[in-house]
């Protein structure tokens, strides 16, 4: 198959699904290798991830084990979380395409289980960290990944085995559920470069440091799929970039 051929198909493909399953999402962002560069009079992006429609109502969660460390509070999915001024949370913002800027900095990275939930229910990274995956709850708990690129990670958790450290070396969208309680679900999103935000509660976010020029801005959420567009960044400004997210937003992607 002849090589532009060949890239042609694999984007037609990602088209189909990244907004389903986040696998896609990251896997062709920077074949060629992301440069670190100082950069000077960088600017900054800012901007809203709103809900298109009213807000839905949070749906509770049925939990039918460990009541007495996962049922003491009321439990809601977390999968789309979205405020009284149409802001949706947990939303990842990413430049995919830049190809350069400032250095990429490791982290480890907390991701705990906590109250029978996982906190923070997105964490976003850069590829070569270290997640450290903590059981606050003193049960067992049993980590699964669903990956594609990375190794997948099925692993018992007990209560006594308090952390476990997890390096995640390829650019990915990974979501974890837990083997031992249903209900939980989390996702792990690790990036091809530094620039990246998660939306607060009010779907606000802010990324800097970004050296002047045009990009690829891509927002990715887990149940609404992904949208993005190209935008300009002024040194020593800020660009505005707002978008609206519902389940229209990704009527071409297969149910």
């Amino acid at each position: 198959m002849k090589p532009h051929r060949s890239k042609l198909l694999w984007a037609r493909g990602c088209g189909l699904l990244s907004g389903l399953i986040g696998l896609c999402v990251l896997a062709g962002a920077n074949a060629l290798g992301y440069q670190s560069e100082a950069v000077l009079d960088g600017g900054a992006i800012s901007g809203t991830v709103s809900y298109a429609g009213a807000p839905p109502t949070p749906t509770a969660l049925e939990i039918s084990k460990d009541r007495d460390v996962c049922g003491t509070r009321p439990a809601y999915d977390q999968s789309l979380l979205v405020g009284p001024d149409r802001g949706i949370a947990n939303v990842v913002v990413t430049l995919p395409s830049i190809a350069k800027g400032r250095a990429v900095q490791l982290a480890t990275v907390e991701f705990d289980q906590k109250g029978c939930e996982y906190v923070p229910h997105v964490a976003v990274f850069p590829a070569g960290s270290v997640v450290e995956v903590r059981n606050s709850d003193g049960i067992l708990h049993n980590i699964h990944t669903e990956s594609s690129v990375n190794p997948v990670i099925d692993m018992a958790q007990p209560g006594f085995k308090k952390t476990i450290r997890v390096t995640v070396a390829k650019p990915e969208a990974i979501k974890v559920t837990c083997d031992a309680h249903n209900w939980m679900e989390g996702w792990w999103y690790a990036t091809a470069n530094p620039y990246y935000a998660v939306t607060d509660a009010h779907g606000h976010y802010v990324m800097g440091g970004i050296p002047a020029g045009t990009y690829t801005i891509q927002v990715w959420q887990e149940k609404l799929g992904v949208q993005s567009r190209s935008l300009t960044v002024a040194a020593r400004a800020t660009t505005i970039a707002n978008f609206t997210l519902g389940p229209d937003s990704r009527k071409d992607l297969k149910p």
